[in-house]
């Protein structure tokens, strides 16, 4: 069996694929299963991605998500964000001298 793991925009081109050939998407579903085992979409995924196709859009990327987009106001933070996304709030904090409700810690030390 192959090390391949496929990825989220990979399994919605095969998706497209079945689709196009008239398939339908509990049908895709199985067949993904017995070739991608735990990595294959759910059959959920699977019929909101044939939805889409019927629609006539066929974009295999995320779409955008509704609200609003965010925003820091703090220009450090989002150099800090920019630098390593994967930080968490306490790193953050230490990295810009403050605490978590955003007032300047003094006397900070580690």
């Amino acid at each position: 069996m192959s090390n391949f793991v496929p990825n989220k925009v990979f399994l919605r081109g095969v998706l497209l694929h079945y689709f196009n050939m008239k398939k339908s998407a509990a049908e895709s579903h199985r067949i993904l299963v017995k070739v991608y085992g735990d990595h294959a979409l759910s059959e959920r995924t699977c019929q909101k991605w044939f939805a889409r196709f019927k629609s006539g859009d066929f974009d295999l990327e995320d779409q955008e998500r509704a609200g609003c987009p965010k925003k820091f106001e703090d220009a450090e933070l989002e150099a800090l964000l920019d630098e390593d996304p994967c930080q968490t709030q306490e790193e953050l904090a230490l990295s810009l001298e403050v605490t978590l409700t955003g007032y300047i810690v003094t006397g900070f030390s580690q």
